[in-house]
């Protein structure tokens, strides 16, 4: 499945690190994550979002790498990757004043996996 879902400012905060030129492959891998791996999407608070992602070790180890280096760049981003009873699930949070960025990552993993 191939995916062209624009790239969008509002998921590059001010804070990052990661070289300009480098941002829209990140935002790809994200988005390939999203389309190939996200079953579900819960905001069981404002500054949290939960992705429940297919189970396989596949998804686990590019969701664990990714968010790796999403925290090096962007350390503001909290991620929990939690295996349990059969189950993939994401949770990524944010501090208040990043409340924007999630709301556009949100949109962008709904978009990319069809979960809108």
């Amino acid at each position: 499945m191939t995916q062209n879902i624009a790239f969008n400012q509002e998921w590059v905060p001010s804070a990052c690190t990661l070289p300009t030129a480098e941002q829209p492959l990140r935002v790809a891998e994200f988005d390939a994550l999203f389309a190939d791996a996200v079953q579900a999407l819960a905001r069981p608070e404002r500054t949290r979002l939960r992705l429940e992602l297919t189970f396989s070790p596949e998804h686990a180890a590019r969701a664990a790498e990714l968010a790796a280096r999403e925290n090096g760049c962007c350390s503001f981003f909290s991620f929990t990757l939690t295996i349990a009873d059969g189950g993939l699930t994401l949770e990524v949070a944010v501090p208040q004043e990043q409340v924007e960025v999630l709301d556009a990552l949100q949109a962008r993993a709904g978009a990319a996996s069809g979960s809108v």
